[in-house]
């Protein structure tokens, strides 16, 4: 059985910081693309931040500069820091993993896997 399991969410004032985390626990061989997405309430699931299993990000132009994504192979996590956070950054943020599980040779890939999110809510 594979969780994956988000912490760090809370309130916030604008201008404040949050560093989210995700942990992936279970028969994991490998987590290859991790992300980080998020849900305003009456808007769709938007992709915020991702990272390559080598390190290499990608970002949301509306959080450039603010947010930075990082992961830790050994631990099959990964991490967000939200700085200078503004009050539409305000959401559900879920983890999203493509995964390996199994034991080899026994391997099947399971992509879009995702977390029950945590909520951040930033005020003025």
């Amino acid at each position: 059985q594979v969780r994956l399991v988000e912490s760090g969410g809370g309130p916030v004032q604008a201008g404040g910081s949050l560093r989210l985390s995700c942990v992936v626990s279970g028969n994991i061989f490998k987590a290859n693309l991790m992300g980080w997405y998020r849900q305003a309430p009456g808007k769709d699931r938007e992709l915020v931040a991702q990272i390559t299993y080598k390190g290499t990000p990608e970002y949301a132009d509306a959080v450039k500069g603010r947010f930075t994504i990082t992961r830790d192979n050994a631990k099959n996590a990964v991490y967000l820091v939200m700085n200078d956070l503004k009050i539409e950054d305000t959401g559900a943020y879920y983890c999203k993993a493509d995964l390996v599980v199994g034991t080899y040779p026994y391997l099947t890939e399971e992509d879009d896997s995702w977390g029950q999110g945590t909520q951040v809510t930033v005020s003025s």
